[in-house]
């Protein structure tokens, strides 16, 4: 079956590629490897919610679980996940060995190759009615999965990556907008659509996650009223915005108990927003079915045996 064989021709290529534990930028610029020998629950070195650029990840080799405002979503081939917006995610590789790591690939996309290929395709924006999710998972199709080898392939051609890349990109995001879950590509660059104007208060909570706010204000910089907000945001992110500032806070404090021993439990909480350390134990203990000060002793032991998480 031929694509049995491009995932084979595929997890080849990126395990040559990417020859030791983490992450590993490549020749190519919007093209990310990841690499993981035992299961981990978030990543120890980059806050997980940054979404830079509309993206898609595909896993090559191995599962894994992303918890996303309450839901859990399983990946791995044949499927693969499309990210538009900043998101506060979890990501959990829940099957990886030293004989058979977990390997997965992050292809970027910029806002204008977007804006370019809906020109020259004639593709609308984001259809009519409610906005799209900003995370989902899909099906990976022979032709995405080939023109996915091919670009990957160019690194070991690198005199030919400056001309084909950006071929191999266009053909690669003209498949995800075609795909089941293209619209939430297209309503991101689409004026005035719903996902545009939550896009700008995302943006404000995350930049400012450690403020309170209210939700007046957050309508306000959407231009919408504010049952119209809270709709159109849960329908996106698919958490309310406290629940989304919530988990931006609990995530950046794990940043912080792992990479800065200097601080305390109380020192974090207020750190990132908590006014009451007890509320913070609490949430955290919740969200991450661990106690902080546990879950920073285990952490902090991974790290420095170099296992990473």
């Amino acid at each position: 079956m031929k694509f049995n064989i491009l995932q084979k021709e595929l997890a080849a290529l990126v395990d040559r590629h990417s020859n030791r534990e983490g992450t590993h930028h490549t020749g190519i610029s919007n093209l990310v490897f990841s690499r993981h020998s035992i299961p981990y629950r978030s990543n120890r070195t980059e806050p997980p919610y940054k979404i830079d650029m509309p993206s898609i990840y595909i896993i090559v080799q191995g599962v894994k679980d992303v918890l996303f405002g309450g839901e859990r979503f399983r990946y791995g081939p044949p499927n693969y996940l499309v990210a538009s917006m900043d998101l506060p995610v979890i990501a959990e590789v829940t099957e990886a060995s030293a004989e058979v790591p977990h390997l997965s690939c992050k292809i970027e996309f910029t806002r204008s190759d977007i804006l370019e290929l809906l020109s020259d395709d004639g593709l609308t924006g984001s259809p009519k009615g409610k906005p799209s999710r900003s995370l989902n998972v899909a099906g990976l199709e022979v032709s995405m999965l080939d023109a996915v080898v091919r670009l990957i392939g160019l690194l070991d051609q690198p005199a030919d990556i400056p001309v084909l890349a950006p071929l191999y990109t266009k053909e690669i995001l003209y498949r995800v907008l075609h795909g089941e879950h293209g619209s939430s590509f297209r309503q991101i660059v689409t004026d005035d659509t719903p996902a545009v104007h939550i896009q700008n208060a995302i943006q404000h909570l995350l930049n400012n996650f450690q403020e309170s706010f209210q939700v007046k204000e957050l309508a306000d910089i959407a231009k919408m009223s504010i049952p119209s907000f809270h709709r159109h945001f849960k329908q996106i992110t698919a958490m309310s915005p406290i629940q989304f500032q919530k988990q931006l806070r609990l995530q950046e404090a794990r940043q912080l108990l792992i990479m800065e021993e200097s601080l305390n439990i109380a020192d974090t909480a207020f750190r990132v927003g908590y006014e009451s350390p007890t509320q913070f134990i609490r949430e955290y203990s919740r969200m991450f079915g661990i106690s902080p000060k546990k879950d920073m002793r285990r952490l902090r032991k991974v790290d420095e045996h170099g296992s990473g998480l």
